[in-house]
């Protein structure tokens, strides 16, 4: 048998673990090599990685906590994993072969050898942009999904709100509940993006959080009936008042809270007894939980996109030396739609 080609492989790794807001030097592209071979006998696939993921949630894996979260933390000086499009190059598996594209957790790197593959899927939908399965066909696709039909159950003419609405989630959100029958007012962090949340995605209103002084005046004038269902990523200040403007019966679908990740003090809420009075269901989830109603919903989306019916913006940056900038980017707004990285092309 001939020897596994061994081929160069940038990686990026966790350098020391953060308090407070991450920076690029808490992260760094270190050489290395990988082996195109997968350990005889086992079930493992090398993959090459094409498009990585930059998502929110990473940050809660660079902090060392002391408490278990619902995933692990990095290890400081091991390489990052994340959600990423790859291209099978050898397979010890009998259910994948080498050219099978697939998207799943992977390394922050060029090449990865992959041994448990339970929570990785075949890409059905290859003649859409691949890199769609980091973002609108992928994960956040299948939380705006879930978050809205399966925890909101939203019912037709009723008021959304979604917040960090431009985002990799929020966009989709907005566009699922005007497909829905839904009235849908956003808000992001800058006019650029206010504007892209009217024009290209279809929200009936949004505004700027940063140019506004008094939110529940704010949401008062987007929503003088009240909010029905209010899609949660960001929390703290904006949850307040959103809670003084929900109706009776209102429901809170909490996917993220992107406004306390990088404090070493989370804020409290004022409002909650807002909850009572009014009857609010407020509901938390996990997208790996439904990762079951996957196959369901890539069907979906896909019908969606090609229909016209759902658009969707990326912010695509270059090479795998990019990521710890594009990463970072996330918590200061730098990203215009779902920020992801491009590690090579095919």
């Amino acid at each position: 048998m001939a020897a596994a080609a061994e081929v160069s492989n940038k990686r990026v790794i966790l350098k020391r673990y953060v308090t407070g807001f991450p920076s690029e030097d808490d992260m760094e592209l270190v050489p290395a090599t990988a082996r195109l071979a997968v350990p005889r006998g086992s079930n493992a696939v090398v993959v090459k990685n094409l498009y990585l993921s930059c998502d929110p949630y990473l940050r809660s894996r660079m902090s060392g906590n002391d408490e278990p979260s619902h995933v692990p933390d990095f290890v400081q000086g091991e390489v990052l994993t994340t959600l990423g499009v790859s291209k099978v190059v050898e397979s010890g598996h009998q259910d994948y072969k080498p050219g099978d594209l697939v998207w799943g957790l992977t390394g922050c790197e060029e090449y990865t050898l992959i041994t448990n593959l339970e929570s990785h899927f075949k890409i059905n939908h290859p003649e859409l942009p691949l890199s769609y399965y980091t973002g609108v066909l992928g994960m956040p696709g299948l939380t705006a999904y879930v978050g809205f039909f399966d925890v909101a159950k939203p019912k037709k003419g009723e008021y959304v709100f979604v917040s960090a609405a431009s985002g990799a989630v929020g966009q989709l959100v907005g566009q699922l509940a005007k497909i829905s029958g839904c009235y849908v007012v956003g808000s992001a962090g800058s006019d650029e993006k206010v504007n892209l949340l009217k024009t290209k995605f279809g929200f009936d209103d949004a505004f700027n959080y940063k140019k506004e002084q008094d939110l529940d005046a704010t949401l008062k004038r987007c929503f003088p009936e009240g909010i029905d269902i209010y899609f949660e990523n960001v929390g703290g200040a904006m949850l307040d008042a959103v809670l003084l403007n929900m109706r009776l019966h209102g429901r809170v679908s909490v996917c993220g809270l992107i406004s306390q990740y990088n404090l070493e003090q989370s804020e409290g809420v004022r409002n909650l007894f807002c909850i009572i009075t009014k009857r609010i269901r407020m509901e938390g989830f996990i997208v790996t939980d439904h990762y079951g109603t996957y196959r369901k919903f890539e069907e979906e989306m896909a019908g969606y996109l090609k229909d016209g019916k759902i658009t969707y913006v990326e912010d695509v940056a270059e090479g795998i030396e990019s990521f710890p900038t594009a990463l970072i980017g996330l918590f200061y707004g730098r990203n215009v739609g779902k920020q992801l990285v491009a590690v090579a092309r095919e």
